[in-house]
């Protein structure tokens, strides 16, 4: 195997340059040049496990997610990694679960292997990302937040959003809008639902009556929905809080001959691509792939050293109504 002193010697330069290419450092474009064209001459592969030694961290983050079967969640993570790799960085994708016990063996492995930082989407507000930054690791939190700890944050208007399409519900007639959100100790689902509340305040619902909380899955959303429809008084409309759970709404209505816009129904987030197509639906649209890429920028801005105080980010939502 080729040494760093063989490269430098090809390339002309000293080996102090050679280890200024291979870690990003400024060089100047004819030496970059020459010391790739040697390595690659010599298959001269950087020994990162030694770099990550000297420096303390390696070239890797980790990004922490809840499902990755969501198609939100995988265009997410796409965007994280379209930033990182750009930066050099390579991602390492941890599914949760949305289960605390995994999510926790994640984090103490990004500490153990040293990795630069860590993006995660938390399973529940009892996550605990202090002894990471103890450790001086940085953390975003993208799409809701930790409780243990305040960090950089990427979210979406999720009570704005929630009311606007609970409103556009309203605007086409509908008067008995029920909801199906999330856990309810998770944030993105209290306040998609904090929307649906706000805007049907100005009605004599029941809103306690009309909502149901459920696990951002197909299966909870099927299961909410038939709770719903077997109501004394049906609702006429239905606010759901994720895809995974509109999915699921959506078959129970098929499956029942009672599609929109018999029954209204409002998305929070895109349908995945695989899903019969619906043209009487309110969707609202989620930046998914821009949360990701912002998530990421955050996180490089404090692995370079970055002291700005904390800041969240709220990214907009787009909705579409038939």
């Amino acid at each position: 195997m080729a040494t760093i002193y063989e490269v430098a010697a090809m390339a002309g330069v000293s080996p102090a340059t050679v280890s200024r290419v291979f870690n990003g450092q400024r060089v100047s474009p004819e030496r970059v040049k020459a010391v790739r064209e040697a390595a690659d001459a010599l298959a001269f592969t950087p020994n990162r496990v030694a770099r990550t030694l000297r420096r303390q961290n390696s070239e890797v983050v980790a990004l922490v997610i809840p499902d990755i079967e969501n198609p939100f969640f995988t265009a997410l993570a796409r965007g994280v990694e379209d930033v990182a790799q750009a930066a050099g960085f390579s991602v390492v994708l941890c599914n949760s679960d949305g289960d605390h016990a995994k999510e926790e063996r994640y984090l103490d492995i990004s500490l153990s292997e040293n990795m630069a930082g860590v993006i995660i989407a938390a399973a529940d507000d009892h996550t605990h990302v202090r002894r990471l930054l103890d450790r001086g690791r940085p953390v975003v939190a993208v799409d809701r937040g930790p409780a243990d700890a305040q960090v950089d944050t990427v979210r979406v208007d999720n009570r704005g959003g929630g009311a606007a399409a609970t409103r556009e519900l309203l605007a086409r007639g509908y008067r008995r809008i029920a909801c199906i959100t999330g856990p309810e100790h998770v944030e993105t689902a209290i306040e998609r639902r904090a929307g649906w509340a706000q805007a049907m305040a100005g009605t004599d619902l029941d809103l306690d009556a009309y909502s149901r909380w459920s696990d951002f899955r197909v299966a909870g959303g099927r299961a909410a929905m038939t709770e719903l429809l077997e109501l004394p008084e049906p609702p006429d409309a239905v606010f759901v809080a994720n895809n995974l759970m509109s999915v699921g709404a959506l078959q129970v209505l098929v499956e029942q001959r009672r599609l929109p816009p018999e029954i209204g129904l409002a998305s929070f987030g895109d349908l995945p691509f695989s899903t019969f197509a619906v043209t009487d639906m309110t969707v609202v649209h989620l930046p998914a792939r821009n949360l990701g890429m912002t998530a990421a920028r955050m996180l490089l801005d404090r692995i370079s050293g970055d002291t700005e105080p904390v800041r969240t980010v709220v990214l907009s939502n787009s909705l579409t109504s038939p």
